[in-house]
């Protein structure tokens, strides 16, 4: 759908979904993971701290409402181990191994995927539950990115060559898989769906770019099969359902990982990727670089500044964070095509630059430091746009 761009938001502050876990979940979920107690026990723990971190959002007045991801180990938990042809295992994978990981959980292709059973849908149903009608239209539901498991592993170790010939063919019944699942929590209610893409800034890194090279691979082409793979899930949506992309620059226990500017990726990521409305884009430290990179976004598309850190409970300079909003409009109000600056603010809503817990045992920052850094940006909402 194309935003109304020329026109101001209901809200001006919004976040990427995932939050810390409340203690009783924290220690409930420590012995999950210890084999100490079943899904049935961590269950209603679950509950109790979705609903908390639920009215937490309605609090602080965030554009988006979500269950805090608080049900998954991961934040790509959910989607491929619930896919038919799929099969659960453990490789060694190299960026997982920098991080002192013998092995990682993945997943591999072993007969055609098909959406064999609801994912997220049971999970919304009870997140509907915990608002009120009017705020329905708020909730939103996170999403891996289609090609997770092809950045790790290659088409020679993400599916078996005698069930798909190439990447077209696999990523073909992905997208069915995903378009099956986004209609289906359309039908229930959801108008946001988020995918968080770890793996775009990785084509901006030059040494990740002369590995590709040395084993044979074309970056280039390599990334256009990833926006292939992500349109193909988005394609022929209903109007009013807002599509959103995440751009993550990695974010492991307060960790980052590809420490570069989008400039690289720039003009493909903002002019071929088919999403909604706006991308949550990371702007929060020196590793970002500047806003140059913004001047390809369409006047059409509302985009989301994260600028404001995850990884740490020190709070930024709310002078500094207004300056660079309106650095940002500058650039989009002189990019391609120029825009007035009135029309550039209009695009902009902040952000946290990524979730406070992409995986279970959260960044470290407390429920305290996330409420500070959110009423931090209303505030720099508030002069940049007023109340």
């Amino acid at each position: 759908m194309a935003a109304p761009a020329n026109t101001p938001p209901p809200f001006r502050v919004d976040h990427v979904g995932s939050f810390i876990r409340p203690k009783a979940l924290f220690d409930q979920r420590t012995l999950f993971e210890q084999n100490e107690c079943t899904q049935e026990d961590l269950k209603p723990f679950e509950d109790a701290a979705i609903a908390h971190v639920v009215q937490v959002q309605r609090e602080l007045g965030l554009a988006t409402i979500t269950d805090g991801e608080l049900r998954r180990h991961i934040f790509y938990e959910g989607i491929f181990n619930q896919l038919g042809g799929i099969k659960n295992y453990w490789p060694h994978i190299r960026s997982f191994g920098d991080m002192g990981f013998e092995e990682f959980p993945s997943c591999f292709c072993m007969d055609k995927i098909e959406r064999i059973r609801p994912i997220f849908t049971e999970d919304f149903a009870a997140l509907k539950q915990l608002v009120r009608p009017e705020d329905v239209n708020r909730l939103k539901v996170n999403f891996c990115p289609p090609n997770w498991f092809h950045h790790f592993h290659g088409p020679d170790l993400t599916y078996d060559k005698s069930v798909y010939a190439n990447d077209i063919e696999y990523f073909k019944d992905v997208g069915a898989a995903y378009r099956a699942e986004i209609k289906e929590l359309y039908e229930l209610g959801c108008r946001n769906i988020q995918i968080d893409e770890p793996t775009f800034p990785f084509f901006c890194v030059d040494e990740i770019l002369d590995d590709m090279r040395k084993q044979g691979v074309d970056g280039e082409r390599l990334m256009d099969s990833y926006i292939f793979a992500i349109n193909l899930c988005t394609q022929d949506r209903p109007k009013d359902l807002n599509i959103a992309l995440h751009v993550c620059r990695g974010n492991f226990r307060g960790v980052g990982f590809a420490h570069t500017s989008y400039e690289r990726i720039a003009q493909k990521l903002f002019q071929m990727v088919d999403v909604s409305t706006y991308m949550i884009l990371e702007f929060d430290d020196e590793r970002s670089g500047d806003f140059t990179p913004l001047r390809f976004i369409p006047p059409n598309k509302r985009v989301v500044l994260g600028i404001v850190t995850t990884k740490s409970p020190k709070l930024e300079d709310p002078k500094i964070l207004k300056q660079r909003v309106h650095e940002a409009s500058e650039v989009l109000a002189a990019g391609i095509p120029p825009r007035s600056k009135e029309w550039a603010l209009n695009q902009i809503l902040i952000s946290p630059q990524c979730g406070f817990a992409s995986v279970w045992h959260g960044n470290p920052v407390t429920e305290d430091d996330i409420r500070a850094k959110i009423r931090l940006l209303h505030q720099v909402a508030d002069e940049v746009w007023g109340r």
